[in-house]
């Protein structure tokens, strides 16, 4: 038999492989599945710290609360008090998120979620600001989720979804029902988190438009991301010759532009011809291409 030593090394020994395996999937996984990690540990803190959780992560309704906990501009978009509402927020961010990074890169996709539930926060302390409302703190990621969903409807509307017992829809169609819910949602009293919603729909919406015209509206955003994740780096000196480097760069340079050119190609054929006109290999390329 174990004795009572072996038994909490034992158990020291599991909880240790636990916590490698979560640390594991973790840097393994994607922008989009990262975040739905973020969103589900801190859902159960929620749920273990309901009160300490919504009075600081929340967002609140009044703007002198706000003042003292800005954070909450962006930390209400992971807090969520009921199963469904987190349920339903994650399902859309997987599927939609991770088609979503076929067609746009990591980094645009943390563009769009964060600053979708920045504008929404925004526009829901002016309105509460304006019609002196006093609701519940706002709480959940629908509005980035939004985003998300009518950027990438924006961007290929036309794109078939198969689903179970219904058959094959088009991204524009589910993605209108996801907003026309919001807007149902604006006969209720308390209507701030659809007002939240619809204008991180709205933004998500230009976003893509400005996109389209070359202009990346929310590069400041990267920058300022760009810059703190830099800060956290460590220094390192590079062994490499400033020649061997400078050459180095140029050849990544033009492989960078080669492969976005060859993105930019079956972009333009799927909005003329759609998603199925593409061979194999270029949804193979496409769907790799959204990986990186």
């Amino acid at each position: 038999m174990l004795g009572i030593g072996n038994k909490t090394n034992l158990n020291a020994g599991i909880k240790l492989n636990i916590v490698n395996d979560i640390k594991q999937a973790f840097n393994k996984a994607n922008s989009v599945e990262k975040i739905i990690y973020v969103n589900v540990f801190l859902f159960l803190v929620t749920v273990i710290f309901t009160k300490f959780s919504i009075q600081w992560l929340a967002l609140p309704t009044s703007f002198d609360s706000f003042l003292y906990k800005p954070w909450t501009l962006i930390s209400y978009a992971f807090v969520h008090e009921r199963l469904f509402h987190v349920l339903s927020n994650l399902l859309i961010l997987y599927y939609i998120g991770n088609l979503f990074l076929d067609f746009f890169t990591k980094k645009q996709f943390l563009n769009f979620y964060f600053l979708g539930a920045i504008v929404g926060a925004i526009v829901f302390l002016t309105y509460n600001y304006i019609a002196t409302k006093s609701g519940a703190p706002l709480g959940g990621a629908s509005a980035a989720v939004t985003t998300i969903f009518v950027a990438i409807a924006t961007k290929i509307p036309r794109y078939s979804l198969q689903l179970r017992f219904i058959g094959s829809v088009e991204l524009w169609v589910l993605a209108a029902i996801w907003v026309a819910l919001s807007i149902l949602q604006l006969a209720n009293p308390d209507n701030g988190g659809a007002i939240a919603h619809l204008s991180g729909a709205i933004f998500g919406f230009i976003y893509v438009k400005q996109l389209e015209k070359g202009n990346d509206i929310g590069k400041w955003f990267e920058s300022i991301v760009n810059f703190f994740t830099n800060l956290a780096k460590p220094k390192k000196k590079s062994p490499l010759k400033t020649v061997y480097k400078s050459k180095s760069s140029t050849s990544k340079n033009e492989v960078n532009k080669t492969r976005q050119r060859k993105i930019d190609d079956i972009l333009d054929k799927i909005s003329k011809s759609g998603y199925e006109s593409l061979t194999q290999e270029e949804k193979d390329f496409l769907f790799r291409a959204g990986k990186k």
